[in-house]
């Protein structure tokens, strides 16, 4: 896997525009990069076909998209009105599966905890400082809270992550949102800061007392608690892949731009977000070729169909059926100097 990256690393610095039909590259979120490097390595065995993709971020790799250097971007947070306004051509949101943002937390026994968004915000915000508060205990009847302070831990890179927490605090609170407002990278009201899902979780783990956000992904991996966090219904939902899902169970506009942080879903867990691939919808452009084009239509459409069987071991929750027709009709529209590209079934 390091190789992998070092190799596209050393392909970002000097590849040209006009890529070849036999490869096809990608850049951008780290959030769904162990399922999408899975994908690949599954796609290449069963066609041959290589993919090479470099996980530098959401926002590096939409960049690089829209310079035109990369076959197709990644990205957690879908472009903008205003971004998309500079994009030289139409430009395909393609959802690819759904993830979670967990809060784990470092108690004594067996704690399970409930959490709501009033909680949370109060936490971050650092108006929550210890974890015998009355407002925790409220709604964590039967647990034996420690008569200790809160040690809130964060990240300190730009993150999709951090975005999608942050978004949901945006949503959930207004004193978050007039203090700290939603981003990738922003200024912390309290805590400590560290780089990546492994920073945020080795520093929970040796330190009582801590709380933290990081990808459900890396929670299973580590075996590391995760609480129920109150939804849009006031139901307490524990994160899982299927909860994930049932978050997604909403009206998905025809171009898939939609935020599904604090969903309506009833049994959805409200810290969830898609996760799209981007590309452009006219695909000669630069002296592509009818071949890479076609490559690459070939790949989404595979994404979206045996692609999604790896989804659920790896704690990626599989598109719903709403989101997999629109993705569907997102590919169907691909054209070749204004030609729908692929003539074989599907």
């Amino acid at each position: 896997m390091r190789m992998i990256v070092a190799i596209v690393v050393g392909i970002i610095c000097v590849w040209p525009v006009h890529v070849t039909a036999v490869t096809l590259y990608g850049a951008g979120a780290t959030f769904p990069q162990p399922l999408y490097q899975t994908w690949f390595d599954a796609y290449n065995e069963a066609t041959g076909q290589k993919t090479l993709y470099d996980a530098v971020g959401s926002g590096k790799g939409t960049t690089l998209f829209l310079q035109k250097r990369i076959d197709f971007g990644a990205t957690d947070a879908f472009l903008s009105d205003s971004l998309l306004a500079t994009a030289e051509g139409a430009i395909v949101h393609l959802p690819t599966c759904l993830g979670a943002v967990v809060l784990t937390y470092n108690l004594p026994g067996q704690v399970e905890l409930n959490l709501t968004p009033e909680l949370i915000a109060g936490i971050f915000l650092g108006e929550i400082k210890r974890w015998d508060d009355q407002r925790i205990q409220k709604v964590n009847r039967g647990q034996a809270l420690p008569a200790r302070e809160i040690v809130v831990v964060h990240r300190h890179d730009a993150s999709g992550t951090t975005f999608i927490f942050t978004e949901y605090l945006d949503k959930v609170s207004r004193s978050w949102r007039k203090r700290v407002g939603a981003g990738k990278s922003l200024q912390w009201p309290v805590g400590y800061g560290v780089d990546g899902n492994r920073g945020v979780a080795d520093l929970i783990e040796r330190t009582p007392g801590a709380i933290g956000y990081l990808e459900m992904t890396f929670a299973g991996e580590r075996n590391l608690p995760t609480a129920k966090v109150q939804n849009r219904s006031k139901r307490f939902v524990k994160p899982d892949v299927h909860t994930v899902s049932l978050a997604a169970e909403v009206h998905i506009p025809p171009d898939t731009r939609i935020s599904i942080t604090n969903t309506d879903a009833p049994g959805g867990y409200p810290i969830s977000s898609f996760t799209w691939l981007v590309f452009y919808r006219e695909q000669s452009y630069g002296g592509r070729s009818l071949g890479q084009a076609e490559a690459l239509r070939r790949l989404m459409q595979w994404i979206i169909t045996e692609g999604q069987s790896f989804n659920e071991p790896l704690n990626y929750a599989p598109l719903p059926h709403s989101a997999l027709n629109r993705a569907d009709q997102l590919i169907r529209q691909m054209t070749f100097d204004g030609r729908p590209i692929g003539a074989e079934k599907r």
